[in-house]
């Protein structure tokens, strides 16, 4: 049996154990729902709409595909893909959060559904396309969540994941690190209902997260193809991988 491929250990300060990750996680994007989309803007880093947009045609999407966004979150990816799409006619969202998917439901006229990502409700070849945003780093095993990417993708479907990972150089990190540890935090206090702490983990797990090399392994060891990484700005990652035909 595989041993589980986590993107981060453990972070204990926020919760006392592993199996304690998935429900923490959870009620923390339920508690901040209401305030993401207005907090968004202050740790974009380049990542706003024209990046998610740009991201999802060079990755492969194109009118007449069908879609799944893995925790769809807002719908801030599923907003782009749907002006790409023509519509939402053919785009599914999926996100753990009963919070978070209200508010999508609320902004985007499209079928939801309430599922854990590395066990994805759908049948072997449902989708051309799957795409996930900045949710890497909160899924419990990269293997099993790329396994699941596989098996629901039709022959020659894509697949993009987008991340933040640490810069490499030291400045870089530093920099990095007081805006997204200490300056967001404290901008998102203003938002209240725990907005604040989701910052503060966000950039913990930023940190700790297993680096490109790792998460680049996981999608080819999980039998996908022409696996890659595009970086802009030293630290926005866009993973991309295919499907074999």
């Amino acid at each position: 049996m595989t041993e589980p491929a986590p993107p981060h250990a453990p972070l204990l300060d926020y919760y006392s154990s592993s199996s304690e990750r998935s429900d923490f996680v959870r009620n923390l994007f339920n508690r901040t729902a209401g305030s993401y989309d207005r907090i968004n803007a202050a740790f974009a880093l380049g990542s706003g709409a024209w990046y998610r947009r740009r991201a999802l045609r060079q990755a492969g999407l194109a009118p007449g595909a069908r879609m799944l966004d893995v925790a769809i979150g807002t719908g801030l990816v599923a907003r782009e893909a749907a002006s790409i799409l023509g519509g939402t006619q053919d785009l599914i969202g999926l996100d753990l959060s009963e919070g978070m998917l209200a508010v999508a439901r609320r902004q985007l006229g499209l079928t939801l559904v309430q599922a854990r990502a590395e066990a994805l409700p759908f049948a072997d070849g449902s989708f051309d396309f799957i795409s996930m945003g900045y949710a890497l780093r909160h899924v419990a095993d990269l293997g099993a969540l790329f396994t699941e990417f596989r098996r629901v993708l039709r022959p020659g479907g894509r697949v993009v994941v987008l991340e933040i990972a640490r810069p490499e150089g030291r400045i870089a990190q530093a920099l990095l690190r007081g805006y997204m540890g200490a300056v967001v935090p404290a901008v998102s206090r203003l938002s209240g209902s725990g907005s604040a702490t989701l910052m503060r983990y966000y950039w913990d797990t930023i940190e700790a997260c297993v680096p490109p090399a790792e998460i680049l392994a996981q999608l080819g060891g999980a039998g996908l193809e022409q696996v890659g990484c595009a970086t802009e700005l030293g630290m926005m990652r866009a993973y991309t991988a295919r499907c074999a035909a």
